[in-house]
Order: structure tokens, then C-alpha cells, then sequence
């Protein structure tokens, strides 16, 4: 049926266009390097909260991963999915505890994320990596 307009098919994937992917990788950038300010500017000017990259890792995800607390809480209060896997399986709360960011896990429990979820979970990240003081945060 040709000829037909209605809204766009909803996708995570960023369009082709080359500019769109630069502006995407950049935000990117900024989420694994902390740039608060910057990050939140980007997701109030319409950047989705949950963008995600060709792995599936969110903003969110690479905040975390790299310990930036409060990137980590200004996305969440802009509607980032604390409990959203990448494409391996990995949540952010299991980012974050592999790297030792015991302040990031603090705001991801707080914000829901669960620390059974995910391949390895949380849990079983903390244990493989003797990271007794987050197995007794999370009750295990």
C-alpha cells in the first residue's frame, strides 16, 4: 500500500544519516566519560534516555560501567530502564559491580534495578569477583 503516512515505525537504531550517527556516537562519548551536564542536555533536547549502540549498551549501561554516579541518576530521572540487558545480557547493576562502583550500584538498587537479573547478574558478578561488601548490600 503505497501512498499511506503514519508515524514511523519505532526503533532503537539511530537513521543512517551520518550526522545522526556522530551525534549518537558523541552522546555515547559523553555517557562513558560523565559528562553530566552535556548528557542531560542532549536527552532534554530529545536524545533518547535509552539510546542504545549496535552491542545494545544504553547510556545508562556505559555511565555505569564507567562509575559516573551522577550521570547514572540524572538518566534515570530522565525515564533511563534501570533493569534494560545489552544484547549479551549484561544490566547495568552487573556493570557496575564488575568495575567495583559501589555509589553506582547504591543509585541503580535505588531506581529498581535488580540484582538477580541478568547474565551474570549482579550477584553472581559480586561472588566471582569476592565483592563481599556488595553481596551483603544486595542480601545474598
Amino acid at each position: 500500500m503505497t501512498g499511506q503516512t503514519g508515524p514511523a515505525p519505532e526503533s532503537n537504531e539511530p537513521a543512517h544519516d551520518p550526522e545522526v550517527l556522530q551525534l549518537a556516537a558523541k552522546v555515547f562519548d559523553l555517557a562513558r566519560g560523565g559528562d553530566t551536564d552535556t548528557v542531560a542536555a542532549y536527552v532534554d533536547a530529545g536524545v533518547p534516555a535509552n539510546l542504545s549502540n549496535d552491542r545494545g549498551d544504553t547510556l545508562l549501561m556505559l555511565a555505569a560501567y564507567h562509575g559516573h554516579a551522577d550521570t547514572v541518576r540524572v538518566l534515570l530521572d530522565r525515564g533511563a530502564d534501570a533493569t534494560r540487558a545489552n544484547d549479551r545480557g549484561q544490566t547495568p547493576l552487573a556493570g557496575a559491580v564488575f568495575k567495583g562502583e559501589e555509589e553506582v550500584v547504591r543509585v541503580l538498587l535505588t531506581a529498581g534495578a535488580d540484582p538477580a537479573a541478568g547474565h551474570p547478574s549482579a550477584i553472581d558478578t559480586a561472588r566471582m569477583f569476592g565483592r563481599t561488601e556488595l553481596l551483603t548490600l544486595f542480601g545474598a
